[in-house]
């Protein structure tokens, strides 16, 4: 292909860029990256977060090019749609985190922690990051999300690009094969087997 890509459309582009033109993908970073990253650090406010948000739209578009539909809009207009739709997950599995840690935080002081619970707690933890990290990388990173990172099951499947039912499955079959290994360190798993 000869094509001189600062002159194709956004377009033309997306279809270089669905042939695996790496130089169509610089060419669309370059129109659009700086958009995307404005709306981004807009959003979030954290610069290196907005910078994490606009890596992830673009390589969206890499790995599926297909989901952008010009008869729907500019591709600037796509990007930019994808950027707040991540910006605002971010923002969310943020806050999710923060509420967490204080209701964490408010119940431990509570409850009178003491160092003896908080050793078993470190030891518990140690062995389930070893028995998640042996997980098939797909199960592993659909937990991550869900269980660490705070994420519907809705965000999770929008995240990583699948279908919710897939992600239900693969959460379902991580938490069944790390059953065994957690309930021989007296730690449940809390779902379904």
């Amino acid at each position: 292909m000869g094509l001189d890509l600062s002159q194709a459309s956004d377009a033309l582009l997306v279809v270089a860029i669905a042939r695996w033109r790496q130089d169509a993908l610089a060419e669309a970073y370059r129109r659009h990256g700086g958009a995307v990253f404005g709306l981004a650090r807009r959003v979030l406010g954290d610069p290196t977060v907005a910078e994490e948000v606009t890596q992830e739209v673009f390589l969206r578009l890499w790995n599926h090019p297909d989901r952008f539909d010009p008869e729907r809009g500019t591709l600037r207009s796509y990007l930019l749609a994808q950027a707040h739709g991540r910006a605002v997950d971010a923002l969310r599995s943020d806050v999710a985190r923060r509420t967490r840690e204080e209701r964490d935080a408010r119940r431990t002081a509570e409850a009178g922690y003491d160092v003896e619970h908080e050793v078993w707690d470190l030891v518990v933890a140690d062995r389930v990051k070893d028995a998640v990290g042996r997980l098939p990388d797909n199960e592993r990173r659909a937990i991550e999300l869900a269980y660490f990172g705070g994420l519907t099951y809705k965000e999770v499947a929008r995240t990583l690009g699948e279908p919710e039912g897939t992600v239900k499955s693969r959460i379902r079959a991580g938490l069944r094969r790390l059953q065994p290994t957690l309930a021989d360190a007296s730690v449940t798993t809390g779902g379904e087997a």
